[in-house]
């Protein structure tokens, strides 16, 4: 009997201290996302909400911030309070484990390089597609306007722009004078640069301004849910490039806030078979077995290449288009 009383008060201690740790987690956490994931994270967060509290009790906001990735990134560098960070370019990632704020291992901390969906740059169209889009080709036309954001301050830019420099350096044989001669011209047919996605999507769907939007596939199939799937038309390039969408905790102010546990299982939750239908949901590609099964219909095929394969590695990508000086800038100057 006495040992059945002190496992009992064991367990009861140790739940005990469970629930005072649980009690000590603060009762709200920023996650500071990039520009056009408003509303994924808005549908994410109730349910992460009532998944923390049937396990621990606590009751927990989830607050947002959203902008162009990079700004993003440097408003963290300046004092913004970010318990976790749902970004959509390595890179901006990276410079917060460069500095710090979040661990030096943070790709292998989590599945797929710490990437728990997918998705590429894709083109709206207006509908019945009116200038013939169909490839990359068809942007560098004198014919076509584009609007896409300012690659300075987007992620979701800079992945236009290396897909059309990986395109043209496949066009032409890895000729990297040609390459930067599409890309010019591909550049000079932009009607207006927003800093962000969400900026873009308003030039072209409320504004009326330019031919093709060229953003993520998963914003692509989402403004036309919104705004009605007969007046826009998606179109896919045979190839593309992977857009991965890195998550990280930003262990610096996590520590400090007392909210590392919730923070990371914020992140868990992304790879849940619960949280990957509703990534999906918002038309982006996941990685979970049975929803990847549940959706193929939904997404045509397209041959991806990556940025480690066509530039070295994001490192190399920054240091040689998107640096000050770099070729995005010389670039910039000529168009």
């Amino acid at each position: 009997m006495k040992k059945i009383l002190l496992a009992a008060v064991s367990a009861a201690l140790l739940f005990g201290a469970g629930a005072s740790a649980r009690a000590e987690q603060p009762s709200e956490i920023l996650n500071v996302s990039y520009d056009i994931a408003r509303e994924l994270y808005a549908t994410i967060n109730p349910k992460f909400i009532a998944h923390w509290k049937a396990e621990g009790g606590q009751d927990l906001e989830v607050k947002q911030s959203h902008a162009g990735s990079s700004k993003q990134a440097r408003a963290i560098m300046q004092g913004l309070k970010a318990d976790l960070v749902t970004f959509n370019q390595v890179l901006d990632v990276q410079i917060l484990a460069d500095k710090g704020f979040v661990s030096k291992n943070w790709q292998k901390d989590l599945p797929n390089n710490a990437s728990p969906y997918y998705s590429l740059p894709a083109f709206l169209v207006r509908k019945d597609n009116p200038k013939g889009i169909k490839d990359w080709d068809d942007l560098v036309r004198d014919d076509v306007k584009l609007v896409f954001p300012n690659p300075k301050t987007s992620g979701n830019a800079r992945y236009t722009y290396l897909a059309a420099y990986a395109y043209a350096l496949e066009k032409f044989g890895g000729d990297d004078a040609a390459a930067r001669d599409f890309v010019g011209k591909l550049l000079k047919n932009v009607a207006v640069f927003d800093t962000g996605g969400r900026g873009a999507t308003t030039t072209f769907v409320e504004r009326g301004i330019g031919d093709v939007l060229i953003t993520f596939e998963a914003e692509v199939e989402n403004i036309r849910n919104e705004y009605g799937k007969d007046d826009y038309d998606r179109i896919v390039p045979p190839m593309s490039l992977l857009a991965e969408f890195p998550v990280a905790v930003v262990e610096k102010v996590a520590e400090e806030r007392g909210s590392l546990e919730v923070s990371k299982a914020y992140l868990d939750y992304l790879y849940s078979k619960e949280g990957q239908e509703i990534i999906a949901s918002f038309n982006n590609r996941v990685h979970h077995p049975e929803v990847v099964a549940a959706n193929a219909e939904r997404f045509p095929e397209v041959r991806l290449v990556t940025v480690e394969d066509v530039f070295g590695s994001w490192e190399k990508a920054k240091e040689t288009h998107f640096s000050d000086g770099g070729v995005l800038d010389q670039v910039f100057t000529a168009r």
